[in-house]
């Protein structure tokens, strides 16, 4: 059974450590826990009703992702946040997406492509309240967007890639979480663009959009001035 990402209940087979894990790790990745935060063993064991010893595990394990600091005695903070860090990522992001979108297109079957079209049918339908509503949330947005990018990459069959992607999408999608602003009319046209593409099998000019997609993300990002 797929976990998805944003699901913070339990599921049969999961450990009390594997809820806390994806629980701590959506609260970095959402901005609940601010760049830079103190992660206080005692308060975070409260909060997440689980032992410090097993706190020092998951928070470790995010150290690895790049979602955590370790500063010897000093003990855990929420990784920070620089404008060298978001173009590092989106480089990485689109060194393996366009690679996976290459091979999702040339393997992906009729129930492939209905993935796409269902997932970007509802990101439409929250791009456009958002168009409509002006200052409507953005949580919704992105975990629709992710979910629209995964489903152009679903068919390449390289799972290695695919979990290493995810892992860089999130760190990547942590700094829109920070700065909460759609990107209004050319992210919902770019989407329109991306699909049909997808779906007409034009690898080469979907490539395209997307690097210019997620340069667009970054420089949006940039602009806001929130990233030192």
């Amino acid at each position: 059974m797929k976990i998805h990402k944003f699901d913070i209940s339990g599921h049969p087979g999961e450990t009390v450590g594997d809820i806390t894990h994806r629980r701590l790790r959506g609260d970095i990745v959402h901005g609940r826990f601010k760049p830079g935060q103190k992660l206080k063993l005692d308060l975070l064991r409260k909060k997440y009703d689980i032992s410090v010893t097993t706190l020092r595990e998951l928070l470790s394990s995010l150290t690895n992702e790049g979602l955590v600091t370790a500063e010897g005695q000093r003990g855990f903070e929420v990784a920070p946040i620089s404008k060298a860090d978001l173009r590092d990522l989106a480089d990485l992001r689109l060194l393996l997406e366009t690679h996976a979108l290459r091979q999702s297109i040339a393997n992906g079957d009729i129930e492939w492509e209905a993935g796409v079209v269902s997932s970007h049918y509802k990101l439409e339908t929250i791009e456009r309240e958002l168009i409509a509503g002006g200052d409507g949330p953005v949580q919704p947005w992105v975990r629709h967007d992710w979910d629209f990018h995964f489903a152009m990459i679903a068919a390449c069959d390289r799972p290695n890639l695919m979990r290493t992607h995810s892992s860089i999408f999130d760190r990547f999608m942590r700094y829109h979480m920070i700065i909460l602003e759609f990107r209004g009319e050319k992210a919902k046209e770019d989407h329109i663009r991306l699909r049909d593409l997808t779906l007409a099998r034009d690898a080469d000019a979907a490539v395209e959009l997307l690097i210019s997609h997620v340069e667009s993300g970054v420089d949006h990002i940039l602009a806001t001035g929130r990233v030192p």
